[in-house]
């Protein structure tokens, strides 16, 4: 739900989160405030970005789990994805949000989900940077990939509880045995889970 609040800059909204102890994203203006996540949410991004910070050691890229900001100027917002890949010199000059990711990952999860295929990723798409866009399911064992291709269109693949899934943007390839390590997945509207590894 949007916040009730006036009508905020950039700037403003960029001060304001430097004060809150709650995360905010920005919508053109207003802000909403972002809950908090689950178990089996947290468990998988933590095992990706320990995944990915090993892999992109000395590339010139570094990763950033769920407190660094993307900005897309071109819609006036600021996401907090769950995991981004940037390898752009520029990013470099800004110190509480990156503009130029190359891969973006988000942990879906029932209350983000419609949000995170639908109109986040049509933000998304307009950062020219961007060569895939991750969703990971946390009540089933999917990876699903979206890659740019050089026409510009997007390619979709699934991988639906495989061996391994690949990351092409940063020729990666990750296996579900350390996705879904220690990983509860989620069930229902109860907060029931089944215990994966």
């Amino acid at each position: 739900m949007l916040a009730k609040s006036p009508v905020l800059s950039p700037e403003e909204y960029l001060q304001l989160e430097t004060q809150s102890s709650t995360k905010h994203e920005y919508f053109d203006g207003e802000i909403v405030a972002m809950a908090g996540a689950t178990d089996a949410h947290v468990t998988i991004a933590g095992n990706l970005f320990a995944e990915l910070r090993s892999h992109l050691r000395g590339s010139g890229c570094r990763i950033f789990i769920s407190d660094m900001k993307v900005r897309i100027d071109t819609r006036n917002r600021f996401f907090y994805p769950d995991l981004l890949v940037t390898c752009d010199s520029r990013d470099t000059k800004t110190a509480t949000y990156k503009r130029f990711p190359k891969l973006i990952v988000e942990v879906l999860s029932q209350s983000t989900e419609s949000f995170d295929r639908g109109d986040k990723f049509n933000d998304y798409q307009t950062l020219e940077s961007l060569q895939e866009y991750v969703l990971i399911n946390s009540r089933h064992r999917r990876v699903e990939v979206f890659r740019r291709q050089t026409n510009g269109l997007w390619l979709f693949q699934t991988y639906d509880d495989c061996e391994t899934f690949r990351l092409e943007s940063i020729d990666y390839t990750g296996t579900f045995e350390m996705l879904y390590e220690d990983v509860s997945l989620e069930r229902g509207d109860r907060g029931e889970s089944d215990l994966v590894n």
